[in-house]
């Protein structure tokens, strides 16, 4: 029988007790049965909350077609911004080689665009694609999202006159609304294959559907893995009216009475460079979900034990307002054994015969009492191991949870409607019709 994960709480009880979180965490089971009722705030977005069996029938077709793209290319291009690309991103860097792109073979590498407006990047960008027999996912709801439809304008126009419309239309992969909007309207007149956003999934909530599974399955990882983690997840979870045995419960509770200690930022950690991308899918999840109406937790992220060597010293010793939620990994698949040297001369023959796991694993325990007495409690998520199954598990996990803790903050969960604001500045000053008036006065505004 497989280990699932876990919530470890031990580190936080000299700042609020088990008591109290578990009593919250019953009083939330409420939250849980709003969810599964549909009752809540933003009940027309929880789609996601069944979509590891609801995606059961697409799943050959998602895999066929990414043998179609990694057959008629060696790579490809993922536009999208936010949910649409953070999810596969995180599952791909997560359970895959550290350094996928310089290994010989079969290997199809993904890289992204749409996720920023940069120039100097998308140039970057097009003299790889000069170089290289590529393919395109782009992911957008409306299709007017302005990073990923101005990236999907110049890159589509690069692969038309690269091979030719008729190839390129080959290549293209439209992930979008079911019937609406400026991607689907392109795709219909041009011919590309497409896969439908469902109506009621935001985009943070969408790694389980096409948006995630399509590139994922690109990259040669296992989406069915993925959904079966997700489903034993959602087992353990959604209908688990037992705290002490409901680790989204626990997580959420513990999270909420921190907030209510005084410590309104959360650091989530990691020690693998593998889970640097899970870590910012996770800053997203949170932050658009909770950051609304004055209230929420910042999320923040760290990599360890990189940052300890940055953000160390102030997680040790800075303002005491923070924090830390770290996802411990039991196990690694690879194996590095420390060995003796005889001169010893860099003093590290303590450490022979030693796994580097080990050492890891003693640098994590040892940061975990050292934050704790410097006045940060920390909460410990432990995942067996980091592959295809427990990434579903980890993604359900975190998605259950946020939405528990917002309605806990009592806000709704699956909006975003900050995310607008800069947006309509920036039509404004690019002069967009309808936008002219708000542009001049904006443009006075920056004279002074």
């Amino acid at each position: 029988m497989k280990e699932n994960i876990s919530v470890n709480l031990k580190n936080t009880g000299d700042f609020v007790s088990g008591e109290e979180i578990l009593a919250l965490a019953q009083q939330s089971v409420r939250h849980l049965d709003a969810l599964n009722a549909g009752t809540g705030a933003g009940n027309d977005f929880l789609g996601w909350l069944s979509l590891h069996d609801d995606i059961l029938p697409q799943i050959d077709r998602i895999e066929k077609k990414a043998e179609h793209l990694r057959h008629v290319s060696d790579l490809t291009v993922v536009i999208g911004i936010g949910g649409s690309y953070l999810g596969a991103r995180a599952v791909i860097e997560a359970v895959s080689h550290s350094f996928s792109s310089f290994r010989k073979g079969k290997h199809h590498d993904i890289i992204y665009a749409g996720q920023n407006i940069c120039e100097d990047y998308m140039a970057n960008l097009l003299d790889i694609l000069n170089e290289r027999d590529y393919s395109v996912i782009v992911i957008s709801k409306s299709g007017t999202t302005t990073e990923p439809a101005i990236a999907f304008r110049i890159i589509k126009d690069h692969l038309e006159k690269k091979i030719g419309k008729e190839k390129a239309a080959d290549r293209i992969i439209a992930i979008t609304d079911s019937s609406k909007g400026a991607l689907r309207t392109l795709s219909e007149l041009n011919g590309y294959d497409t896969f439908v956003i469902p109506d009621n999934i935001g985009g943070r909530y969408s790694v389980l559907s096409p948006v995630g599974l399509l590139p994922v399955a690109v990259s040669g990882c296992d989406i069915r893995e993925l959904v079966k983690g997700a489903r034993a997840m959602a087992e353990i979870t959604r209908n688990n009216h037992n705290s002490p045995t409901n680790p989204s419960l626990l997580y959420a509770a513990a999270r909420n009475l921190l907030l209510q200690s005084g410590r309104p930022v959360e650091i989530l950690a990691g020690f693998t460079p593998r889970l640097h991308y899970f870590l910012e899918w996770w800053k997203q999840l949170y932050g658009e979900s909770e950051g609304k109406d004055g209230k929420g937790i910042f999320p923040a992220s760290v990599d360890f034990t990189t940052d300890l060597h940055s953000l160390g010293q102030y997680i040790q010793e800075g303002q005491r307002m923070i924090f830390e939620t770290m996802i411990s990994v039991k196990s690694f698949s690879g194996k590095i054994v420390i060995r003796e040297e005889k001169e010893n001369s860099d003093e590290l023959n303590y450490l022979a015969g030693k796994r580097l796991s080990e050492v890891n694993s003693s640098a994590e325990s040892g940061t975990i009492l050292a934050h704790n007495d410097g006045g940060v409690p920390v909460i410990r998520i432990e995942v067996p191991a980091l592959n295809e199954y427990y990434a579903g598990q980890l993604i359900y996990f975190f998605e259950m949870a946020c939405a528990i803790s917002g309605y806990i903050l009592d806000v709704n969960p699956f909006d975003q409607p900050g995310v607008e604001a800069y947006k309509k500045n920036m039509f404004a000053l690019l002069s967009k019709p309808g936008f002219e008036e708000a542009g001049k006065k904006l443009r006075e505004r920056l004279k002074h």
